[in-house]
């Protein structure tokens, strides 16, 4: 089986969310516990920085010029419209018009989809992307927890 980075982040994920943020294994222990889990190393290493790189967004508060009205209308540049699969992007507009996602963190979600080395990314490879980046949003609790719920249930329940 060909593992990528984005398996290696759903892993990191469903394995350690729960863990809180008491849970800070050095990511050797980390390499090593997920290489012994089968994951190539090249691939774990390119899931830590894809995560770096969510933290360090979170961290520097990204403002952009995109993200500066929430009644905007977001136009995909040509390569996320070809990365980007068109059930994903009407996924993220619809989460956004439900304000399940605002602005900034729809455009967090398109750096970090954009971020995956993966050629074609689906709907339910956003979904998971939707939910790591909600995660590390302080204040979208409510938001994340509404995403967990639709991906780990499988149901979809109506938003108010």
């Amino acid at each position: 089986m060909k593992e990528n980075m984005l398996d290696v982040l759903m892993y990191l994920f469903e394995n350690y969310m729960d863990e809180g943020p008491e849970f800070s294994p050095d990511q050797e222990t980390l390499l090593a516990e997920l290489y012994q889990a089968g994951f190539p190393r090249g691939e774990i290493k390119k899931a830590f920085s894809w995560l770096e790189g969510l933290s360090s967004l979170r961290d520097q508060g990204v403002d952009t010029p995109s993200a500066a009205k929430a009644s905007s209308l977001r136009c995909y540049s040509a390569a996320e419209q070809k990365k980007i699969s068109l059930p994903a992007r009407g996924f993220i507009q619809f989460l956004e018009q439900s304000e399940v996602l605002d602005s900034l963190t729809r455009e967090l979600v398109i750096d970090r989809v954009m971020a995956l080395e993966t050629e074609e990314i689906g709907l339910e490879q956003v979904k998971w992307v939707i939910l790591m980046v909600l995660f590390n949003q302080p204040g979208h609790e409510q938001a994340y927890a509404w995403m967990e719920d639709l991906i780990f249930d499988g149901t979809q329940e109506h938003l108010h």
